[in-house]
């Protein structure tokens, strides 16, 4: 049974989260913070018990933007700490998911939180702690893509992706219709999509050779227009595109 510790300054919001995570057979006790400082006194009691404590934590649901000390900086303060507790961040905004990230959160829930996504992340920290087995999953669709949106999970189609662009540990999929941001390495979606026709044309570029408007060269300098934006190619990748999209049928 996992202990978890919800911290959001908004008090509605703080009791819809918390009454979601006592709901869950998987939650052993959920405690509430209404910032980030009270939040820090709990986790400072939690590992002074130890692991095993009355007063032990093992995740904590953490909003981003609180006045103060915000969701990011008391991330930041944990991770200094020899055995801190998962970090689940749960917030209105998506724009603060790379950060999130590099601060190895478990995962990134967004506003309105869903009974079914939030659920999604309680299984991801028990199985990071052990307390629950890994379960064989299906196969990905190879056809697409599943994208989270507003707590929304969608599937974009892989052939309406023009082109994908590294954003760290994450990418960043652009179609004609708007882009949306994944937890997936470029060079996997570069293995994974190069049957498909995507080719990197530079370190932080993947392209759909299908959606390849035009191929410019410009003193010495080449790029692509794909989607409507014109992506800069790295020279070592030049040559083999220009023969790819003269092959291509």
């Amino acid at each position: 049974m996992l202990r978890a510790l919800a911290v959001d300054d908004e008090r509605p919001s703080l009791e819809e989260l918390l009454y979601l995570l006592n709901a869950d057979p998987r939650i052993g006790s959920a405690e509430g913070a209404g910032d980030a400082t009270e939040a820090l006194r709990r986790i400072n009691r939690a590992l002074e018990s130890g692991p095993g404590g009355p007063e032990a934590i093992d995740v904590v649901f953490l909003d981003i933007q609180m006045p103060g000390l915000d969701g990011l900086d008391l991330a930041r303060l944990l991770s200094g700490f020899a055995e801190p507790p998962h970090i689940v961040f749960v917030t209105a905004h998506e724009d603060f998911a790379v950060q999130a990230f590099d601060l190895e959160a478990v995962d990134y829930v967004l506003k309105p939180v869903r009974k079914e996504r939030l659920a999604e992340a309680i299984r991801r920290v028990a199985e990071l702690t052990g307390n629950t087995p890994r379960i064989r999953v299906h196969e990905p669709d190879p056809d697409h893509i599943p994208v989270e949106l507003g707590g929304v999970t969608r599937f974009v189609a892989v052939d309406d992706i023009t082109h994908v662009e590294a954003q760290g540990d994450y990418a960043r999929l652009h179609t004609d219709k708007g882009s949306h941001l994944v937890r997936i390495p470029l060079s996997t979606l570069e293995d994974r999509w190069r049957a498909r026709g995507f080719v990197r044309i530079h370190r932080r570029h993947l392209v759909a050779l299908r959606h390849v408007g035009e191929l410019r060269l410009d003193a010495g300098t080449v790029s692509v227009l794909v989607g409507g934006e014109e992506l800069q190619v790295s020279r070592r990748h030049a040559r083999e595109l220009r023969d790819l999209l003269m092959r291509r049928p």
